[in-house]
């Protein structure tokens, strides 16, 4: 954490959105009055000098103001170690990229999304490795109206991997406990679960999009306890990123990873087996699925979060095949 930096209680209210929107048909045919813009639209080569030009200038005048920012202390850190400054200029822009042009995943449901308080976000878990749980983040910072930031549960390992437990604080992001839970959904945050677990994130290929158990419900507790509202997110595309044949049980135990994959790329081709196949990506919100019409005592009652809980992932499951039905190519859509 740099100097000068300060620590501050949660924020309800997203900051309101001041990205700069993309100029539309109407201001791009308005009118020319320099020679570099008559230049610019002749299509030619000045047109490619110039953008290349101002693209560079852009990013230099980003990088000055981020650096700027940072030394001087001028960003806020809250009780979990989450960044907003660093997310939003470093973290996001570098996960965008693979969310628009190498997954190209499309959204549905962001409405479902409230514009401002608590919810609790419960998705289905694939693909070997956790990219699915960044491409959410993605998602609801870039669709959602007021550019929410999702704070995901993740598992003890990610803390425990170095370099990758610090991004992950800096992102907003915990350990995937109740009490954490409750604390970030007390405080008003948009929270993230995965309840699947490894056992989604690292199931065999022929088992994709086949829901894996959903734990013992402690996710429900929470929102039942704070009232927050649940909504049920459907992931398509994650399960054919790393298609995974077999598992290397021994040289898991060695490295302390709960399984080592075998996919057709990796570890055949080496690093070149770890770039994630081009699948097209489509997360729908469902419908929230409100918990203020129970008693914060009912949280205690297990047959009472078992039912909830079979609600929740049986609607996630029939989401998942309504989306697969429609769907025409694994890498097309």
């Amino acid at each position: 954490m740099a100097d000068g930096a300060q620590i501050i209680p949660f924020h309800a209210d997203p900051r309101p959105d001041s990205r700069r929107r993309p100029a539309g048909l109407g201001d791009q045919l308005g009118t020319v009055s320099s020679l570099t813009d008559r230049l610019s639209g002749s299509g030619g080569p000045t047109e490619l000098v110039d953008g290349v030009r101002r693209t560079l200038a852009k990013q230099v005048t980003g990088a000055a103001s981020f650096l700027r920012r940072r030394l001087g202390g001028d960003y806020t850190i809250d009780e979990f170690g989450y960044d907003e400054h660093l997310s939003t200029s470093v973290l996001l822009p570098a996960l965008r990229p693979t969310f628009e042009k190498w997954f190209r995943v499309e959204v549905s449901g962001i409405e479902n999304l409230p514009l401002t308080g608590a919810a609790l976000v419960v998705a289905n878990h694939a693909g070997v490795l956790p990219i699915d749980g960044l491409m959410t983040q993605v998602a609801v910072h870039d669709h959602h109206p007021n550019q929410r930031a999702l704070r995901m549960l993740a598992a003890d390992l990610v803390f425990e991997t170095p370099f990758l437990g610090t991004a992950a604080r800096k992102a907003g992001h915990t350990l995937a406990c109740t009490a954490d839970a409750e604390r970030l959904l007390r405080s008003g945050e948009l929270t993230a679960v995965f309840p699947e677990g490894f056992k989604g994130v690292g199931k065999q290929f022929a088992d994709r999009y086949k829901l894996q158990r959903f734990g013992r419900g402690g996710f429900v507790s929470a929102a039942v306890r704070t009232g927050a509202p649940i909504i049920p997110c459907s992931i398509v595309g994650s399960e054919e990123i790393y298609p995974k044949i077999g598992d290397i049980a021994p040289l898991a135990r060695l490295l302390g990873l709960p399984y080592f994959p075998v996919t057709p790329l990796f570890p055949h081709f080496g690093l070149l087996g770890m770039v994630p196949l081009p699948s097209k990506w489509y997360i729908e919100f469902g419908e929230p699925i409100y918990t203020d019409c129970y008693e914060p005592d009912t949280a205690d009652d297990p047959m009472v979060m078992f039912d909830v809980t079979d609600h929740v992932r049986e609607t996630i499951q029939q989401t998942l095949y309504r989306l697969l039905a429609k769907r025409r190519n694994i890498f097309l859509g």
